[in-house]
């Protein structure tokens, strides 16, 4: 059975799956319970696109650390160990003050302000900065930023849309790496 969890740790086929869907659980409960308050529709997607990002983000950290401890503890880790922790954590702090400040705003409060801007972008930088294959996982970020600053109707639907089409995409795709049973490194077919 203890192998069985340690294998379930270690496998990152697992946590896009797994962050996406608790992403989607999350959000659905923070609408829930606004559905009787008088919530600007604005503030509900706003506080829906941050937590949704925030929180795929944040488990998916989450799970890189525990998968680098796991590692660790078992003797099977290759690479800086100080490199590995340092990019858990340079996710996992930003996407974890968005989740708690979309969060907090669920019990009212406006979510536009620089904060959430800079959290946003924080975490674009750096999965951009992980490398090109981040990229998709850094788009609802960008999504995020640019449904704040934007003021015409048109524009805030057509953000909205792409983002829908973006989250269902990374969705799909993590299915197929799940499905795929491969790591990351065989699935792109890199030696």
């Amino acid at each position: 059975m203890t192998e069985r969890i340690v294998a379930l740790i270690i496998d990152e086929s697992k946590w896009l799956t797994a962050s996406l869907g608790l992403a989607v659980v999350v959000v659905g409960v923070g609408l829930y319970r606004l559905r009787n308050r008088n919530v600007p529709q604005r503030q509900l997607i706003l506080i829906s696109l941050n937590l949704l990002f925030g929180v795929t983000i944040g488990t998916m950290a989450f799970g890189h650390l525990l998968a680098v401890s796991t590692k660790l503890l078992l003797g099977t880790l290759e690479g800086s160990i100080l490199l590995l922790y340092l990019i858990g954590v340079v996710l996992a702090v930003p996407s974890w003050l968005l989740i708690y400040h979309a969060g907090s705003r669920i019990g009212g409060g406006a979510i536009e302000s620089r904060k959430t801007l800079v959290l946003n972008t924080w975490l674009v930088l750096t999965l951009v900065a992980l490398g090109l294959p981040n990229l998709p996982l850094a788009i609802p970020g960008l999504l995020n930023a640019t449904y704040q600053k934007h003021r015409r109707p048109a524009i805030g639907w057509f953000v909205v849309g792409v983002s829908a089409v973006v989250t269902i995409g990374l969705f799909i795709g993590s299915v197929v790496f799940l499905m795929s049973g491969q790591s990351f490194e065989e699935f792109r077919g890199m030696p």
